[in-house]
């Protein structure tokens, strides 16, 4: 009887996981666009110009998060596990950057050919933005995209939940004591510290 529910329940945790790594990454998104947004309304206002679209962005985060996990299920940017987390998070924040620009490009697409403007108006209608505007996107997207990944390449080498843990509960700092042994024996500054003590000594005595 167990064997029959087991399926079930590894669905349904999955399912889970899946909700919830979504509205993270559309809550992460959001903070960065809505950052975004607001910093050109105040920008707009200091010229007596009115902005309005403050629902936009949420809007756009959820689209991304929702492209983001598909870029996962396709494995955009893996194959890089073994090297430093400095090379798949760039490498990733590129092919994501890359991937979202194309989902754009396809979305444009799509709704001008459901407005009847051809292919033609897709294109027209990212070229209408100005050139500017597309080249703070861009950046807006780098931007967020960095520690958005770093975050989860971080996420990856330190098992799941760690990373959690130490953001979101309390953290005991170790004693003096308890770094003494390791110091000494892993490289860093603590450990060359100690050896360059005990050779001071034996050259004194």
């Amino acid at each position: 009887m167990p064997d029959m529910h087991a399926p079930h329940a590894g669905w349904k945790r999955t399912l889970i996981h899946e909700l919830v790594e979504y509205w993270l990454n559309v809550a992460y998104l959001s903070f960065f666009l809505v950052a975004f947004v607001w910093y050109r309304r105040l920008i707009l206002a200091e010229y007596q110009v009115l902005y309005t679209n403050y629902w936009f962005p949420l809007i756009e985060a959820a689209v991304l998060a929702k492209v983001i996990m598909i870029g996962d299920v396709l494995r955009l940017g893996r194959g890089l596990e073994h090297k430093p987390l400095i090379v798949p998070t760039l490498i990733q924040t590129l092919v994501f950057g890359a991937w979202v620009a194309a989902f754009h490009v396809l979305e444009a697409t799509v709704r001008a050919l459901i407005q009847g403007k051809g292919l033609r108006g897709g294109f027209e209608a990212i070229a209408s933005k100005g050139r500017y505007e597309l080249l703070a996107s861009v950046v807006m997207v780098l931007v967020a995209f960095i520690p958005f990944f770093a975050l989860r390449e971080l996420r990856r080498v330190m098992g799941e939940g760690t990373l959690w843990t130490l953001f979101f509960t309390s953290v005991t700092p170790p004693t003096a004591s308890s770094r003494v042994g390791p110091a000494s024996q892993l490289p860093g500054a603590d450990g060359e510290m100690d050896v360059a003590l005990q050779r001071a000594g034996r050259d004194r005595r």
